[in-house]
Order: C-alpha cells, then structure tokens, then sequence
C-alpha cells in the first residue's frame, strides 16, 4: 500500500496528494528560496507522477531560473512546488503537507548562500553548494 499524504495552500484554493515514498526534507539556502519565502525552504518530493493537484488554476509558475521553475498560489501567496526542468520529480514545501507528515529533516544545501542572520547548528550535514559535494565543516 502506498504512503498518501495530503496538503495545501493556505487558503485552500490548491490542494494536492501524493503517493508513495517522500525524500527526507532538505532545507535549502540559496538566494532565490530565501527571497521567496523570507527564510530558508524546508522541500521533499515525489516522483511527478505520484501527485495530483486540484486547483491547477490557482498556480501560477515562475521560471526563478533556466533550470527550474517555482509554483505558488496566485490568490494567498503560498510557495508550494519547485520543479527542475525536464525532472521527473516535483519537490513540495514540506509545510504545506497535513499533519502527521512523518518527514524528517537530513540536510542543509547551498549553505555558502544563507542568510547572515542566523547560524546551521542541528547536526545535519551541510552543503556549501549542491549536495552531491561533500559537506562542508561545520
């Protein structure tokens, strides 16, 4: 039997399900992340294919860059979806899921780009850039 998980924006104009096994989140500090939601982003994914939308009408995507784009609720604001381009993943904010989401945290990327407000100190690895390279010292 597949995992279903269930979430939305906040206003509930899109609503979205998945099915099937969820990456640990990965909190991502790259500009663009931190210039969209205020802060860092907090992401899983799923397989494309393993979720359904409703309210597809509600999304409006942005190409933040060549290689990605970005999907949020154009009625509340809501950053829910980051998509690379040609992916067969979609990566949802873990935030917008219901609870119990049963996600857990495992590591910090694009660490060289965070905000200079605060300080990556829980133990989980920390990437400088991309995570395929090796963490950096904490």
């Amino acid at each position: 039997m597949d995992n279903i998980h269930t979430g939305s924006c906040h206003c509930g104009a899109v609503r979205f399900r998945t099915s099937g096994k969820l990456r640990d989140v990965v909190y991502c500090h790259c500009s663009q992340c931190r210039k969209q939601s205020g802060h860092f982003f907090a992401a899983t994914s799923v397989a494309a294919a393993k979720l359904a939308v409703e309210g597809e009408e509600a999304i409006t995507w942005y190409a933040g860059s060549p290689r990605a784009r970005r999907g949020f609720c154009h009625i509340c604001g809501a950053a829910l979806f980051w998509k690379h381009e040609g992916g067969e993943t979609v990566s949802i904010l873990a935030g917008a899921f219901d609870r119990p989401t049963g996600l857990k945290a495992s590591m910090h990327i694009f660490a060289a780009d965070k905000g200079d407000y605060y300080t990556i100190d829980d133990g989980l690895p920390v990437h400088a850039q991309w995570w395929p390279a090796e963490p950096i010292e904490q």
